[in-house]
């Protein structure tokens, strides 16, 4: 087993990878830009580097920074989490070449199933369902022959793409010129990469993704699906485990197709199959994420498995902890993604610093965060403040939690995701289960939709301002602290305190 693992990465992932490092007794160094100075992963690692610069290409994504860092620690491994470096098979290769293990799959793997195309060419090997498209990259010519082939709507997708980004829904001839070079510019700005393949365009799927997990000796397990239909614009926002759309019979034959990808592309580590499941229940292959995902937790919490413990274990060599036999999922769990955004101005970053910050708790609800009450959110990275889940003996029990703990959740000095995520989990057809990919085009752009959820977000403001107000006259009172400004000055100096420790670059004895 390893003695020392880099996390490459920063916020909640990086805290989450480290706690598990030290539940296995395994030594962490985490690293960080200017921006990130007073984050709370550089407080619970054993060691810590910063990274000159502030922007992700100065500091998070500069590999040969990264790998000194790695050789000065003498590290044993590197976790990418997820983001950033995770998908980079240069990446994962240059660790190889220096002697240090990615935990994550072969930079070949990450290479082949990156490219959509070549990894609809690895679906395609192993008989797998595809939406149908073109079998590679198609210029202007091409792609109005395939359009008029297999009618509109149909999609432009960047064929290095990822996290949404590179994708263009085109329902008349008259767009597609102009849609194609945004697509096309879109994907050379992103991924360096302009090439563009076209599909038809699914109508109101959901979207499902199963979690798979390969060790090195050929052993390739799924671990139960993922919904996470609920998003804007390809942005996933809500996440659940299982989907309520799957019967027994087709979770058995969708699990087992993602396990056959895997193993025609010789996948190991963890990594997620991603389909789209139409109306009339067919489902197709989309692509395969190289990656641990976001959304993992759920998939943690209903196959009692801790995915980022089993990625260690395997990229130290281990075969996985558990066969396919001795997966049994159980309850229900559902994530909702905590943003600094305000879901009325089209969910428009809302940085800044947090003032009071009281988080959920109680039986059922998980949080994974990096946030604190006087912590400033980064301008340079996602807007992401947490991840709430909640665990549910069912889906209703799941989603009575989940309304409990974010009347619960105080977060006061930005805007939040949270009043979206009240609304969504009151509504109809959300409870109900029949819902699809274009929920929140259809629920959640109409004016009286606004106006609902304005009252309950001004009336939750409110409450937690009122709360927070009692909190502190009671804590002045009990003279545990003289006064709001002392108490802010207080949590700065501590704050500016463990920042220079943070920062303090030191090797280990």
């Amino acid at each position: 087993m390893f003695k020392r693992i880099l996390v490459a990465n920063r916020g909640e992932i990086a805290v989450r990878i480290i706690r598990t490092c030290r539940e296995m007794g395994i030594e962490s160094v985490a690293i960080y830009s200017e921006a990130d100075a007073n984050a709370l992963h550089i407080v619970l690692a054993n060691f810590a580097e910063e990274l000159p610069g502030a922007t992700p290409a100065e500091t998070y994504l500069n590999i040969p920074l990264i790998l000194s860092i790695c050789k000065k620690f003498k590290v044993d491994a590197v976790h990418p989490g997820y983001g950033f470096l995770s998908e980079n098979p240069a990446f994962a290769q240059a660790c190889s070449d220096n002697g240090i293990t990615f935990i994550g799959p072969s930079p070949q793997a990450i290479l082949d199933l990156g490219n959509k195309v070549k990894a609809k060419e690895i679906a395609r090997s192993a008989n797998i369902p595809l939406i149908p498209g073109s079998d590679g990259p198609v210029d202007e010519a091409q792609a109005v022959e395939l359009a008029r082939e297999i009618g509109f709507p149909i999609i432009f997708k960047a064929a290095a793409g990822g996290g949404g980004r590179g994708m263009r829904v085109v329902r008349k001839m008259d767009d597609l010129a102009r849609l194609l070079q945004s697509c096309k510019n879109e994907a050379r700005g992103a991924f360096g990469d302009d090439s563009i393949f076209i599909e038809r365009y699914v109508e109101q799927p959901k979207h499902i993704e199963f979690q798979v997990m390969g060790d090195r000796h050929g052993n390739v397990i799924h671990l139960g699906e993922r919904d996470c239909s609920i998003q804007r614009r390809h942005q996933k926002l809500i996440e659940e485990a299982p989907s309520p759309a799957l019967t027994p019979e087709l979770r058995e034959e969708m699990g087992s197709v993602a396990v056959r990808l895997a193993k025609a592309a010789g996948y190991y580590n963890a990594g997620t199959v991603e389909f789209l499941l139409d109306k009339q229940g067919r489902y197709y292959f989309m692509e395969m994420n190289t990656r641990l995902q976001v959304e993992h937790p759920v998939t943690e919490l209903v196959s009692f498995v801790d995915l980022v413990r089993e990625q260690i274990r395997v990229a130290a060599g281990m075969p996985l902890s558990v066969k396919q036999e001795d997966v049994q999922l159980r309850g229900w769990a559902i994530e909702a993604r905590i943003n600094a955004e305000d879901p009325l101005k089209g969910f428009v970053p809302a940085l800044g610093r947090i003032n009071r910050y009281i988080p959920p708790a109680g039986g059922g609800v998980r949080l994974d965060s990096c946030a604190y009450e006087g912590f400033t959110i980064p301008s340079h990275y996602d807007s992401m403040v947490a991840k709430l889940i909640c665990y549910g003996r069912d889906r209703e029990d799941a989603i009575l939690k989940m309304r409990r703990a974010l009347s619960e959740y105080i977060i006061t000095g930005v805007r939040t995701t949270i009043p979206f995520h009240r609304y969504v989990f009151e509504h109809p057809v959300f409870t109900g289960g029949d819902f699809h990919t274009g929920f929140i085009e259809e629920h959640f752009s109409d004016e009286s939709v606004a106006n609902m959820v304005r009252s309950p977000g001004e009336h939750a403001n409110i409450e937690h301002i009122a709360l927070a107000a009692a909190l502190e006259y009671f804590l002045e009172r009990t003279a545990l602290i003289k006064s709001n400004q002392a108490a802010d000055r207080e949590a700065g100096r501590r704050w500016s305190i463990v920042g220079r420790l943070g920062a303090t670059s030191y090797l280990p004895r």
